[in-house]
């Protein structure tokens, strides 16, 4: 297949929400100023609490994986990735992932490599060089779902530059879309370059940019960043959005303004398949729905403002930068769900106030 040559034509529009909504595009008055939230400060994930005196026991076997060849070592950063790709095979114990069953069958150990494969630090091994890891390494990137989401590819290749998070791809006639940034390799690039290369690169907020450049270069393709996110390392970035959008990305593509997290975090709202590419700006934990307050670069309560703009969306997916992804089964389960969610979170932080 080759690169499609069509141009997509990148606009601001006004008139996608009610004008009900116009107040909720605004910094909440009694809810943004007065959240405090207890942060850790933000270490790159690259960055093991092991020294470097200490390293070579860093990549031991931790001792909570089960007896076998698959294990995962100390320097996991306890990202999640390998749990929800394989989760047959990974869990979580005592803060980090472990193998807690073997892979016994040639699905489980193609989830399991592809898990490898993905994690940001290397920290999942085998006792025994896996022959059958470039039959892996091929099967990137992967199809979502080919039957409910035809199209929409995860790109795995998690990079520590971007805290873990993946990355994913849009196969489009007027031009594939790029979201997020992978670690790069010249090997997903070749199967990235078969189904037709990458027109744009979306880049939903400023931590998960990763080798942006790199794939810029590689595919020539232009990239979108909120210039509320801009920084150094982005500077050169071809598409800076300006003010609270929406922008549309062709006929079927929307880009919703979302800050909270970082001032210029944006969602990409794939219309065709009802899926909205979130970032981190909303995600799913093992625990159930998430804004991951700890690491709030901006406001919580701009951000919980933005996930209550969700509800006038019509989606059925939500593919966060972290985390699983969620299918509701339709607009009123997904309604019902981030409504509840986020008067839980208001309630939390009216008592947190209230007793400060």
């Amino acid at each position: 297949m080759a690169m499609s040559t069509k141009a997509i034509n990148l606009a601001s529009f006004s008139s996608v929400f009610p004008p009900s909504l116009d107040k909720l595009n605004k910094p909440s008055k009694g809810v943004q100023n007065s959240f405090w939230v207890p942060r850790i400060p933000l270490v790159k994930a690259v960055q093991s609490p092991a020294e470097s005196d200490t390293g070579r026991w860093a990549k031991q076997r931790r001792p909570q994986n089960a007896d076998g060849d698959f294990f995962v070592d100390h320097t996991c950063i306890d990202c999640d990735t390998c749990r929800w790709m394989a989760p047959q095979v990974f869990t979580r114990v005592g803060g980090m992932s472990a193998v807690y069953k073997q892979p016994t069958c040639k699905e489980d150990r193609l989830k399991a490599l592809q898990a490898l494969i993905s994690c940001p630090t290397n920290s999942i091994r085998t006792e025994v060089p896996p022959p059958d890891i470039l039959e892996a390494q091929k099967t990137f990137p992967i199809p979502i779902d080919e039957k409910k989401l035809p199209g929409v590819y995860h790109c795995g290749y998690h990079s520590s530059k971007s805290y873990g998070a993946s990355s994913y791809l849009i196969i489009h006639p007027d031009g594939n879309i790029l979201i997020d940034s992978p670690k790069f390799t010249e090997r997903l690039a070749r199967k990235i370059e078969e189904l037709g290369g990458v027109c744009y690169m979306f880049l939903t907020h400023k931590d998960d940019v990763a080798d942006h450049g790199k794939w810029s270069k590689r595919f020539c393709c232009d990239r979108i960043l909120h210039s509320g996110d801009v920084e150094a390392c982005t500077a050169d970035v071809e598409t800076k959005l300006d003010g609270n959008g929406p922008w549309r990305l062709g006929q079927d593509i929307m880009l919703i303004y979302t800050p909270g997290h970082t001032e210029g975090s944006v969602c990409l709202f794939y219309m065709p398949l009802k899926i909205l590419f979130t970032g981190d700006h909303l995600l799913m934990r093992e625990s159930g729905l998430d804004i991951v307050e700890m690491y709030n670069r901006y406001s919580v309560g701009t951000q919980l403002d933005s996930v209550k703009k969700l509800l006038h969306l019509d989606f059925n997916w939500i593919i966060p930068g972290h985390g699983r992804r969620i299918e509701f089964k339709d607009i009123e389960e997904k309604n019902a769900i981030l409504e509840a969610f986020v008067e839980e979170k208001y309630a939390h932080y009216s008592s947190v106030k209230n007793k400060w």
